[in-house]
């Protein structure tokens, strides 16, 4: 029989720390619907105590989903753990998650305390999430730099207090595979009453071993991994699913299982890159783009010969149709219908259907062919029509040796607003213009165009960082046209912060 091992999905609460990939209430839920129907075993909804938005969302996942066990962050604070069971009243299945740093580091200078103390207070904080909910999961932050001894002793305490899962996490990915391996290996074998948790890992991937490390904790006997998908998270981010989910079903003769469904990896992958407006790189493992794409002569003769020649997964084993359907400005409603399901986005409403296709003939009329990314923007796009600012229209004069000239038409809330300026370059011309509309005090911070992946018809994404009123708002645009992509960035922007006044 196969040793079973849970998957922990920090996606809307890791993952969504990454700036400028923030959702909304709704978004989170379909994100949470996903996850379900791929088969993670808990979902962190959140951290509640952090925001009222944050609270509500765990609230309407807990609504939303009926298997997984919902589970919500708290620091090791009375007040976290209240605030944090308040949310989770309507979820079928409950998990509170608290803990403190342990390593030396943490507590001398974020605790300003001793080893002693923090034992105490972990002690504490579990048996106080206990008197509300059976399943208590303690962190031991900092633990990859924790000293193996005294991390047994904080491991031992917390269980003998209640706590069903002892997560070890190494928070700012320094272990090296061997060490945090030995690390789990340790624990199973120092700590008293080890076999009434489950040893969980939460690795990060700041030198690019989060996948390694997991999975060599998973080989040391953790039985929960904690994961985003395509592993967004904090800084370099954090383990993959599908990498170890992957990992797991290549090597079927480890005899250890998960619940997932892999072929709902794919759709998933794309469904939260697209809501994050965060692409996936091509050359990462399982999602990229170039995961089972063969451009060398040797290659593409070998998988003509036999797929295994240079394949070691099917890629209809995580969702990927092979067959897809090439849609160019010849197909039809129902193929863009297919292609925008098969990654994870469902369009029900004819009348939406209707406004994406008009984008999309309008987008195949200047590409060859429209890619799954495109498709995507098209459908992010749309979700934009109910902003307060839409871009009317953009003229842009520019050359060697003449200056850059911008002529912007704005629609704010059915007004009509027009504006020119001139620039160093197109971009800077076209923001000035808009500036003289949008009379604001605004900074750009950050602009970085994301891809312009296969030629010079291609769709180009940029993203942007804009400091208004003293914060910090982000912005996507793609378009075909740099400079247009580059406007509804900053437009995108300005819709996130207040409807503006042209008059201000």
């Amino acid at each position: 029989m196969s040793d079973r091992l849970f998957i922990f999905d920090t996606t809307l609460r890791d993952g969504e720390q990454v700036p400028g990939c923030q959702l909304n209430t709704v978004e989170k839920i379909q994100v949470a619907k996903a996850l379900e129907q791929l088969g993670v075993d808990v979902i962190e909804a959140g951290f509640p105590i952090s925001s009222p938005g944050d609270f509500n969302s765990v609230i309407e996942i807990s609504k939303a989903v009926t298997w997984p066990t919902i589970c919500a962050l708290t620091r090791a604070v009375q007040k976290d753990i209240d605030v944090a069971f308040d949310a989770l009243k309507y979820a079928k299945h409950k998990r509170i998650h608290t803990g403190i740093g342990t390593s030396d580091s943490h507590i001398k200078y974020k605790f300003n305390s001793n080893r002693e103390e923090i034992i105490e207070r972990a002690i504490a904080a579990t048996k106080y999430a206990k008197k509300y909910v059976e399943d208590v999961e303690f962190y031991c932050e900092d633990a990859g730099r924790t000293e193996n001894e005294y991390l047994a002793r904080v491991v031992e305490a917390v269980i003998k207090a209640g706590a069903t899962v002892v997560n070890i996490p190494d928070t700012t990915g320094y272990c090296l595979p061997q060490e945090y391996y030995e690390k789990i290996k340790y624990l199973k074998e120092h700590v008293d009453g080890i076999d009434k948790a489950v040893i969980s890992t939460h690795c990060h991937n700041d030198l690019g071993m989060a996948t390694a490390n997991t999975f060599s904790g998973v080989m040391g006997g953790a039985r929960q991994v904690e994961v985003t998908i395509n592993g967004i998270g904090e800084r370099a981010g954090n383990t993959s699913l599908e990498e170890i989910a992957m990992i797991l079903r290549c090597h079927k003769g480890l005899g250890i299982d998960t619940n997932i469904n892999t072929q709902k990896i794919y759709p998933t992958s794309r469904m939260v890159s697209s809501l994050m407006n965060m692409p996936v790189q091509p050359n990462k493992a399982i999602v990229g783009r170039n995961a089972f794409a063969h451009s060398s002569g040797i290659h593409q003769d070998g998988v003509l010969k036999n797929a295994q020649t240079y394949e070691i997964m099917d890629p209809k084993d995580v969702g990927i149709d092979d067959n897809s359907i090439v849609l160019t400005a010849r197909s039809g409603r129902a193929a863009l219908k297919h292609r925008l399901h098969v990654n994870g986005v469902d369009i029900n409403d004819e009348k939406k259907l209707d406004a994406i296709y008009e984008k999309f003939l309008q987008l195949a009329d200047q590409k060859k062919e429209v890619n799954d990314a495109d498709v995507l923007m098209l459908a992010g796009a749309d979700t934009a029509e109910a902003h307060a600012v839409k871009l009317d229209f953009l003229q842009v004069t520019t050359g060697k040796g003449v200056k850059s000239v911008a002529s912007i038409g704005l629609d704010i809330s059915g007004q009509k607003f027009e504006a020119a300026a001139s620039g160093n370059g197109p971009v800077d011309a076209a923001i000035k213009a808009l500036k003289r509309i949008i009379m604001k005090q605004m900074t750009l911070k950050e602009f970085t165009i994301q891809a312009i992946s296969k030629g010079s018809d291609d769709v180009g994404k940029v993203h942007m960082q804009v400091e208004y009123d003293g914060g910090l708002y982000y912005g996507f645009g793609a378009n075909t046209d740099i400079v247009t992509a580059s406007v509804e960035a900053y437009i995108d922007c300005i819709n996130k912060f207040k409807r503006p006044n042209p008059s201000l």
